[in-house]
């Protein structure tokens, strides 16, 4: 869907969403189309912007929406920089409206607009080895932080999450999708990742769900989902967190960089800033490759899940997580 189109598909539901919310918006522009609408607007009252998300109805029930505030609130409060809800007028933290041109219900939450510049476009086309250390560092010490809040935290009772456990992830019906059944996989490709599959099984099962490794994660915390401001990282977009392992976190963090040729700088920076506020161990953070072919593997499942995103399973993509697939031995 081009920009015009989803103007004239999402604005009046937008419009509608932020009567429920205490905000007199002067400014209301659309600035993302993908699995969820979101726009930016900013308000009379305080001059302050904002940011109004109406999110795709599949994804997540209202408790699970629900679920995701209180955990950012409860990082907030625990010191990490994550963007700041806002409630509606009579304390909410969605209000639900339809969308007259595609005939969905989508629930829409409202939070203050994070300043900054994404810290994979700050990283993109820079070679400064000193760069890269200094923020993945950073990023370390960020994901120990919400490694120890969570582990900590005394989850409420009425709190609804998915569990990117060893069914969340490699079961027969994954949450982001059966990633060996993707239409461009040959046969042989696809019993590859069914193989590599029932190894993985295995491991998780063996491994476990440690208390010291396993608890709520954020689950995406890329670079493309972490915002840089007055060398701040504040970490954006809560969607995909559930409850899961520690290593995939990080798995999630570095993957994206293993083909710099300082990657083992990269590494080790990152590995020293989560040290700096929490401990992990050798052996745990020997599991971290085999959470990076899971990764490879869900990823592909996640493209298969969002057809309307029109985004083919790129080929080298595809090649490098079956190269993972060929070498991957359990390590546990």
């Amino acid at each position: 869907m081009d920009k015009a189109a989803a103007i004239e598909a999402y604005m009046p539901a937008a419009r509608e969403a932020l009567r429920a919310f205490p905000l007199d918006p002067t400014e209301l522009e659309l600035v993302s189309v993908s699995e969820n609408v979101s726009f930016r607007l900013v308000d009379r009252g305080d001059g302050a912007a904002y940011v109004l998300r109406l999110h795709r109805p599949w994804y997540h029930t209202l408790d699970e929406l629900n679920a995701e505030r209180v955990w950012i609130r409860a990082l907030g409060d625990a010191g990490i920089s994550v963007p700041v809800p806002l409630a509606t007028r009579d304390g909410r933290d969605y209000t639900t409206v339809s969308i007259a041109a595609t005939g969905e219900r989508r629930n829409a939450g409202v939070a203050r607009w994070t300043e900054g510049e994404l810290l994979a476009v700050l990283l993109r086309n820079n070679d400064d080895v000193s760069v890269y250390e200094n923020y993945f560092a950073q990023l370390g010490a960020i994901v120990a932080a919400m490694h120890n809040q969570a582990s900590a935290w005394r989850v409420p009772a009425s709190f609804t999450r998915h569990a990117l456990d060893r069914n969340g992830l490699m079961g027969d019906a994954p949450f982001w999708g059966r990633f060996w059944e993707h239409p461009s996989l040959s046969s042989a490709e696809r019993a590859l990742m069914i193989d590599t599959r029932d190894a993985l099984r295995g491991a998780l099962d063996r491994y476990g769900t440690p208390r010291a490794t396993f608890s709520l994660i954020h689950a995406d915390m890329h670079p493309g989902n972490l915002l840089v401001h007055d060398n701040t990282l504040t970490v954006i977009d809560f969607d995909d967190a559930g409850f899961g392992w520690h290593q995939y976190d990080i798995a999630v963090a570095l993957r994206h960089y293993m083909d710099k040729p300082y990657y083992d700088a990269i590494e080790a920076a990152f590995v020293r800033g989560y040290r700096v506020v929490r401990d992990i161990s050798g052996a745990a953070l020997a599991l971290v490759p085999m959470f990076d072919v899971i990764r490879g593997l869900a990823t592909i499942g996640w493209i298969m899940q969002r057809p309307e995103l029109g985004r083919d399973l790129d080929a080298d993509y595809k090649d490098s997580v079956c190269a993972q697939c060929r070498a991957f031995e359990p390590p546990c």
